[in-house]
């Protein structure tokens, strides 16, 4: 079950989620809108390994916009930090920035309960296009959970993404042993 925009705002009353900052005109039907930050990164290296820590290199939209590239992956954030307490937020491309050949994230879409930070998106592109921070990027969707949570994401201990960052925050993939 998707939460309405009624049970949305009753949730951050009731503080089970947190979006900073808050704007009730992002607040759509049952999502919220989310803009781009300030910050993109792209890594340093071509050819990445997942086995190793492949660094990025971060730079700042100019006032002006920047123009994405095919055949570059580029992580952004977004400007708003948010916390989930009961609820599993899913994030989605919005359909305006899908009708530029925006993809705002390759796989991961979804956060666990208990995730409390901005949101890194991996972007592609499918031909040039120029944007601008604080933009419209994406829409929050929150689902209700089926269940106990045995673990919070913000309390687990192997979390590799909790600290909190205004930067696009490259894979921690070699962090897992495989």
């Amino acid at each position: 079950m998707i939460l309405s925009d009624v049970r949305i705002l009753e949730e951050i009353e009731k503080g089970t989620i947190l979006i900073e900052p808050f704007n009730r005109d992002d607040l759509g039907t049952n999502s919220y809108d989310v803009h781009l930050g300030k910050h993109l990164a792209c890594y340093s290296i071509r050819v990445l390994d997942a086995r190793e820590h492949n660094k990025i290199e971060h730079f700042e939209i100019p006032l002006d916009g920047f123009v994405l590239q095919p055949g570059v992956l580029y992580l952004g954030v977004t400007e708003e930090y948010t916390e989930t307490h009961a609820h599993i937020p899913f994030l989605e491309g919005k359909s305006s920035t899908g009708r530029l050949g925006i993809d705002i994230h390759a796989t991961a879409g979804k956060g666990d309960v208990g995730f409390c930070n901005t949101w890194t998106l991996e972007i592609s592109v499918t031909q040039p296009v120029r944007v601008y921070r604080s933009m419209p990027i994406g829409q929050l969707i929150y689902f209700v959970v089926e269940g106990e949570i045995e673990t919070y994401y913000n309390k687990k201990k192997n979390a590799k993404y909790n600290k909190r960052t205004i930067k696009p925050v490259e894979s921690m993939m070699w962090k897992n042993k495989f």
